[in-house]
């Protein structure tokens, strides 16, 4: 994804928000624009609203904007009942895992207290981040059928504390939590129109000619789309094309009418398994772009939204605005007597569609969808044309929060405008900056890669890139604000030394660390099963496309169930115990030691330019070359690809 961003960004100009006035219904065919409304009225009657933030009044403790120095009393009270549940988790995961001499059960009962602190993070790059982290999620969730099988690693998810998303990955995130923390397994099992799961994900109808199971034709779905965020425009809020992009978004990861216009971030706090401490906090990540700023640098803001509230840990801005009162005309920090608290701003597609703002381009190719009358064609392309194009990929969250905040090192302190990008333009491709937060503890990260580095024929496979970009900033004196991050390697020797091609550790070695770190378990977007380079701009998938993607994403995780490496679990069981074991003063096993050895990157490079062209690691299940002899992979017989066929045909009926 990333690879475009800076030439997308050149030239880039001031902003302006979309006039509601460029679509006015009067200056089109009246007789076509009354049938399209009759035919949606009753679905837009309930929403019509729904999508614009409203006044409401203050609760008797005013809303007010908090400095980072530590964690929210309210995400403090809730990893009081995460660990409440994530702790037998963890028990369980250990001891069906198993390491040799090590008896995991006995010791997290004696060290309670010091269980390991686990984040996973989804990197972007579009649809294929979301399906190729949506089979690694699938591979750590216990609830996906034979996950905890021997060879797998079901049960790292209900053992996680957090779970990160950016850009592609952050649809991933968002779908799987706004549907009621939905299991992938549930979703792609289930054919359209057949449960609350099924009209998901139906990739083989693309964005931009809306979901072909729906009651909406192309153009009511504009239409729909486009009456919401003029609703909002006209309640006296600026908008930007992220509006029309989350809302497109909306249709095909949320099961909800009209695209889920009323559907929040924050209302994740207040209902369901996340307010319960049943699932991990999700977070999603968007990077800052200063007043006039053209190229997103490693020295911008990186935000970050959980369902409590939306920030910056870094020190151009060290502050956070609570989640749900985001719209409401914040001062210096405080929220003025005469100001409404304004609810309804952080509707869940929009906090998608901002973490993924390049993407907006995909609402540009209007012209090439057939079905739309030219009427409505000409409507959009008016309100679409009046943004420079260099402008496509802003996300505009006016009423700056943070408006007089931090006026001595926020560059957007004196702003009312305060604008967000996609969270991979800043090179950070994967959404590590939250998780490597001191005051979050978090131990070991699963970071998952989807990045599209690579060039030429062996092109949209990660190469470490985003790794790279995070150990530099990390280095800033000006940004790391107390974050450390292990060393990392150039990315010519991520691949000659196939640190690009296998899951590999980062900071083993803690006290070779400039501070307290993670240990970071990469695991790199590689051909186990299916060739799942697709270009990061691809929008449309067929139902066995989208399972062979997730298949594949699911062997990453897995390393094909133990079938290229059989002592994969317990290595990984290894790295989330590595940072406990420390804590405690516990002799490390030796069956971790030899997985340190094995998997751990141990300072070599090797910079010389090498073209990367992988070729499938496993055939017919099997590994081609196997280290150690495990446990049949995931490969063309087995369940998921049944699955496929089968919503093949279900597809085809529709």
């Amino acid at each position: 994804m990333h690879i475009l961003s800076l030439a997308l960004l050149a030239g880039a100009t001031a902003h302006a928000a979309i006039d509601p006035a460029a679509f006015d219904p009067a200056t089109h065919n009246e007789t076509s624009l009354a049938i399209l409304e009759e035919t949606s009225l009753a679905r837009r009657a309930s929403s019509i609203s729904a999508y614009s933030p409203v006044d409401n009044s203050c609760p008797p403790t005013r809303p007010s904007i908090r400095a980072a120095h530590a964690l929210s009393n309210r995400e403090k009270d809730w990893l009081t009942l995460r660990r409440s549940t994530a702790r037998p988790a963890m028990r369980e995961l250990l001891t069906r895992i198993g390491i040799a001499d090590f008896d995991a059960g006995a010791w997290m009962d004696k060290h309670a207290n010091d269980m390991p602190v686990v984040g996973i993070a989804f990197s972007g790059g579009g649809y294929r981040a979301l399906l190729n982290g949506a089979g690694a999620l699938a591979a750590f969730d216990s609830r996906t059928p034979g996950s905890t099988g021997k060879g797998h690693v079901g049960g790292v998810l209900q053992a996680s504390t957090y779970v990160a998303g950016l850009s592609g990955g952050s649809w991933l995130v968002g779908s799987i939590y706004v549907n009621n923390f939905s299991s992938v397994s549930d979703i792609i099992s289930t054919a359209p129109d057949k449960s609350s799961t099924g009209n998901l994900w139906q990739f083989q109808n693309p964005i931009f000619t809306g979901p072909s199971n729906s009651l909406l034709s192309k153009a009511d779905y504009y239409m729909t789309i486009f009456n919401q965020v003029r609703d909002k425009v006209k309640a006296g809020f600026d908008s930007s094309i992220t509006d029309y992009w989350g809302r497109a978004l909306s249709f095909q990861l949320i099961n909800a009418p009209a695209g889920a216009p009323g559907y929040t971030w924050s209302s994740l706090a207040d209902s369901g398994p996340f307010s319960r401490g049943d699932a991990p906090m999700p977070l999603i990540v968007a990077d800052g772009r200063a007043p006039g700023e053209i190229v997103i640098s490693l020295n911008a803001t990186v935000f970050e939204f959980t369902p409590f509230e939306m920030g910056s840990h870094d020190p151009t801005l060290f502050g956070f605005a609570p989640m749900k009162y985001v719209g409401s005309n914040f001062t210096a920090g405080s929220l003025p007597s005469s100001e409404a608290c304004v609810t309804g701003f952080d509707n869940a597609g929009y906090v998608m569609g901002t973490s993924s703002s390049l993407f907006n381009q995909f609402l540009l190719q209007l012209d090439a969808v057939p079905g739309v009358p030219q009427f409505l064609r000409d409507a959009l392309n008016s309100v679409l044309g009046k943004l420079d194009k260099n402008q496509n990929d802003i996300a505009d969250w006016t009423p700056n929060p943070f408006l007089g905040w931090n006026k001595a090192k926020n560059p957007g302190a004196n702003s009312r405008q305060l604008t967000l990008v996609d969270g991979g333009e800043d090179l950070q491709n994967i959404p590590l900056h939250p998780l490597i937060q001191p005051i979050r503890g978090v131990d070991v990260i699963f970071a998952v890669d989807s990045s599209a580095d690579t060039l030429n024929r062996g092109a949209n496979w990660p190469n470490g890139t985003a790794l790279v970009a995070t150990y530099m900033r990390s280095l800033s004196p000006e940004m790391q604000n107390g974050t450390a991050f292990p060393s990392i390697p150039d990315q010519a020797t991520f691949v000659n030394l196939g640190l690009n091609s296998r899951p590999t550790f980062f900071g083993c070695n803690s006290s070779n660390n400039t501070g307290p770190t993670p240990l970071l378990v990469y695991l790199p977007n590689t051909p186990y099963s299916y060739m799942s380079n697709v270009s990061t701009f691809d929008p449309k998938y067929n139902i066995s496309e989208r399972n062979a993607m997730i298949e594949n994403g699911y062997n990453v995780a897995s390393m094909g169930n133990g079938t290229v490496d059989d002592q994969w679990p317990t290595c990984l069981a290894c790295a989330m115990l590595s940072r406990s074991l420390e804590r405690t003063k516990t002799a490390v096993p030796k069956a971790c030691t030899a997985c340190f050895k094995e998997y751990c990157w141990n300072g070599t490079r090797n910079s010389k330019d090498v073209q990367y062209e992988p070729s499938l690691l496993l055939q017919d299940g099997k590994a081609k070359t196997t280290k150690k002899k495990g446990a049949a992979a995931r490969g063309v017989g087995v369940s998921w690809a049944v699955l496929g066929a089968a919503l093949a045909v279900s597809v085809c009926m529709l």
